[in-house]
């Protein structure tokens, strides 16, 4: 299911990899960063280790090499380095996630934050930046235009 390659009427090839449509045109090194949770050093690792050629294209891909890419995102052995999420903090696993996991994971750490009422909880609580940056100048909350004078019309010109 996950693995289907698509064909549009133009004739240009999409390839659907972990329920993302990826454009046929595309080289594979680049394409796969597309997918939430792949990045271009986790990208170069798959095509070394599963010994595709980085150049050729995602739509040239048989329905095989889409499905060993699958296979290799979900369960990748790669070192500890490469993964998105090491030390996990209720297994304490070196864990890769992508896709809405990631998202989902991400939602779950900042409610826990939030929960424990860290300093940063405190901040993403008030939408206030974490990582010490200086906020009087950047993160404005209102970046439109202030209030200016209002011009005279037609109308006014007219009463005095």
């Amino acid at each position: 299911m996950e693995q289907k390659a698509k064909t549009q009427d133009e004739g240009m090839r999409i390839v659907r990899i972990l329920s993302k449509d990826i454009e046929g045109e595309m080289k594979i090194y680049p394409g796969l960063t597309k997918i939430k949770g792949i990045s271009w050093s986790f990208s170069n690792a798959i095509c070394n280790i599963l010994n595709i050629d980085k150049n050729k294209k995602i739509g040239a891909l048989t329905n095989e090499e889409v499905s060993k890419i699958s296979e290799f995102v979900k369960n990748p052995k790669l070192p500890e380095f490469l993964m998105n999420r090491r030390m996990d903090f209720e297994t304490g696993e070196n864990k890769h996630l992508n896709g809405f996991d990631l998202d989902l994971q991400k939602e779950f750490d900042i409610k826990r934050l939030k929960k424990i009422k860290s300093y940063k909880g405190y901040r993403h609580m008030s939408g206030l930046t974490l990582r010490g940056q200086r906020t009087r100048g950047n993160f404005r909350r209102n970046k439109m235009k202030s209030v200016g004078i209002k011009k005279k019309g037609k109308k006014d010109e007219k009463r005095t």
